[in-house]
């Protein structure tokens, strides 16, 4: 009964999966973490594989904090993204090389569209003239 027991045993402990792999573990290079009574606080986090992230933020009213700060790693390209931060009364405003922009505005209209409008606008006054508009 013994033997029986201990080779259930150890079929489960083999058979469990395994929750540490040496090879996903990135080592903490530094955690420096400041928290003031008055709800101000800042840390900086750099890992092993080169995540690094730098905050900071303070109370701007009601509960209501104020924070900015930057995260930057290496992504699997080869290309550094480093993106920068502030979140405040105006919402969450990301800047990096990396985010889609839009265009700027007023942007140039393309010729073809511009024809658009002026054949819209004649149709338009023909009709008002009570002219019949022919569509093409």
């Amino acid at each position: 009964m013994k033997v029986v027991f201990f080779f259930a045993l150890a079929a489960v402990a083999f058979g469990a999966p395994q929750i540490l792999n040496s090879a996903d573990f990135v080592p903490i290079l530094r955690d420096d973490r400041i928290q003031e009574d008055d709800g101000r606080y800042n840390f900086d986090v750099e890992t092993g594989n080169g995540i690094v992230i730098s905050q900071s933020g303070s109370p701007v009213s009601q509960g209501a904090i104020a924070s900015a700060g930057q995260y930057s790693y290496t992504a699997p390209d080869g290309t550094e993204v480093v993106l920068k931060f502030v979140a405040d009364e105006n919402g969450f405003q990301p800047q990096s090389d990396l985010l889609p922009v839009a265009p700027q505005f007023p942007h140039p209209i393309p010729q073809f569209v511009l024809d658009q409008i002026a054949t819209a606008q004649e149709q338009e006054a023909a009709r008002a003239r009570g002219e019949t508009v022919d569509y093409e």
